[in-house]
């Protein structure tokens, strides 16, 4: 089977099971517009696994995401990351440059972007196969969301070190970022690493919270009580987020 006739395989099957009522169901979760067929997860999840039982081999599989990822079908993508992390024994360094290609030519919204984060990238720095510098481009890429995966993406690594400070620095370049998306996922980070080491958290976000979006304090501090939330309240915003 060529990756074409996979995709348009997978193709068939999305539009057997279109469900309007699915897409009803989860488009208020994205503002920039949800293009679904309205599959179940559980539906996707049986077909990844009958193209693994068929024999479908990771070279077939590579060529095929790379199809499938440019699709704006939002299911097309779900599949490329599942049929992906059915391979993981198989990746590399060099995998990192393929989840490039996917934000260079695909991923549009935060939903996939944070499952790349967490099940793609994550494997490459728990198997050693790449560090920050691997992600230093990822900080100035025109996608907002590959740029969002370098915060979202560094969670558990942060997590499984327990070594804040790198991450920190890493991601300094980013604090100053005008989109929405991106400032959450920062948000996200941040307060997930204040539950790691609260006195070097609080630091950085001292040393941001008048210059950085007002957003990024508001994902950070969500999971604080209120007196931990006063202290890092903005007293001149500076930066908006991007309309």
């Amino acid at each position: 089977m060529s990756p074409s006739e996979l995709v348009e395989e997978i193709r068939e099957i999305c539009r057997e099971n279109t469900d309007p009522a699915i897409v009803a169901k989860y488009s208020k979760y994205f503002q920039d517009g949800y293009d679904a067929y309205g599959l179940k997860l559980e539906q996707i999840e049986e077909t990844v696994m009958e193209i693994l039982d068929a024999g479908a081999g990771y070279k077939l599989i590579q060529q095929t995401c790379r199809i499938l990822v440019r699709s704006p079908k939002y299911e097309e993508t779900s599949f490329a990351i599942l049929l992906t992390k059915a391979f993981e024994k198989d990746f590399s360094s060099k995998t990192i440059h393929e989840l490039e290609f996917w934000f260079t030519f695909g991923i549009t919204n935060w939903a996939h972007a944070d499952v790349i984060s967490t099940e793609l990238i994550f494997p490459l720095f728990q198997n050693n196969m790449i560090g920050l510098k691997e992600l230093e481009d990822w900080k100035s890429a025109s996608n907002k969301f590959q740029r969002r995966a370098v915060a979202v993406g560094l969670i558990k690594p942060m997590k499984a070190n327990k070594e804040i400070s790198p991450y920190l620095d890493f991601l300094s370049a980013l604090m100053l970022d005008k989109e929405k998306e991106v400032q959450q996922g920062l948000g996200w980070f941040l307060g997930e690493a204040w539950k790691v080491n609260e006195s070097i958290t609080e630091e950085f976000l001292m040393k941001w919270k008048n210059k950085s979006p007002g957003f990024i304090f508001q994902s950070a501090t969500e999971n604080m009580n209120e007196e931990e939330t006063k202290r890092f309240r903005i007293e001149k915003y500076q930066i908006s987020s991007k309309k």
